[in-house]
């Protein structure tokens, strides 16, 4: 079984939370003991990446100490090309969709697809949507930024990127977002489309983590909560109040 089909496994006994740890925010070795807390905590899986700072050495490194600290999938969350690792379990193989940059789009892309083909990695091509206010994430990628009071857009890039065949669709409102993404936009995606829905950014409490789940998340991801309170307990009542709902 691959990493897709553990998700999709998973999912069908409950919905499932992912712990991203940048590798510029830490050392190999503290992002390692973050990664150990976490998997304690019941984290389904870790996400390394970032939006800036980080090259395939640091990648390299946090990846193979987060692989010797934990058992669950650690799966690459890349900002571009350079930002890959042979020796992660899978790659989320992502188009900024609202990006008004066509690097974002195809061409990191287009640059990363032979490397991963000659390393056999297992690619989960997804669709990553940046949602008012976006934070770092949407200044980065030059996103046209979704709005949160309408679910329209976000819903027909959603449903763009099933039918373009792709196996998830990430709402981002932005590391260190005040508010996560807005339940109905949550709701709205969740209907339209059949291929897991997850959703990021501003989740810091486990009634935000609770309601978005219960909005129709599939995967909720948190990382700031991690890096910065460095604390099992707030992340494993995250964790929980996920797969409560």
């Amino acid at each position: 079984m691959n990493v897709y089909e553990s998700i999709l496994e998973r999912r069908r006994a409950a919905r499932l939370h992912m712990t991203l740890l940048d590798p510029d925010k830490q050392s190999a070795t503290e992002a390692a003991t973050l990664a150990a807390e976490a998997g304690r905590a019941g984290t389904d899986a870790i996400m390394v990446g970032g939006s800036t700072g980080v090259t395939q050495d640091k990648v390299d490194g946090t990846v193979l100490a987060i692989k010797e600290a934990v058992r669950v999938p650690v799966i690459l969350f890349p900002a571009s090309a350079a930002n890959l690792s042979p020796h992660a379990d899978a790659l989320y193989f992502m188009s900024l969709l609202n990006s008004r940059d066509p690097r974002l789009i195809v061409g990191e892309q287009r640059l990363a697809a032979p490397i991963v083909k000659a390393w056999g990695l297992e690619t989960i091509p997804m669709a990553y949507l940046v949602v008012e206010p976006g934070m770092r994430a949407g200044e980065i990628g030059d996103a046209e930024l979704i709005s949160r009071k309408s679910p329209t857009v976000a819903v027909q890039y959603a449903l763009a990127a099933q039918m373009l065949g792709m196996k998830l669709v990430y709402l981002e409102a932005g590391s260190g977002s005040p508010e996560p993404v807005p339940a109905k936009v949550i709701q709205a995606v969740r209907k339209a489309i059949d291929i897991p829905v997850v959703v990021g950014g501003g989740i810091r409490t486990p009634e935000a983590a609770k309601a978005v789940a219960a909005a129709g998340a599939d995967v909720v991801v948190t990382g700031t909560i991690v890096e910065v309170a460095r604390e099992g307990d707030a992340l494993r009542r995250i964790i929980e109040a996920v797969k409560a709902a």
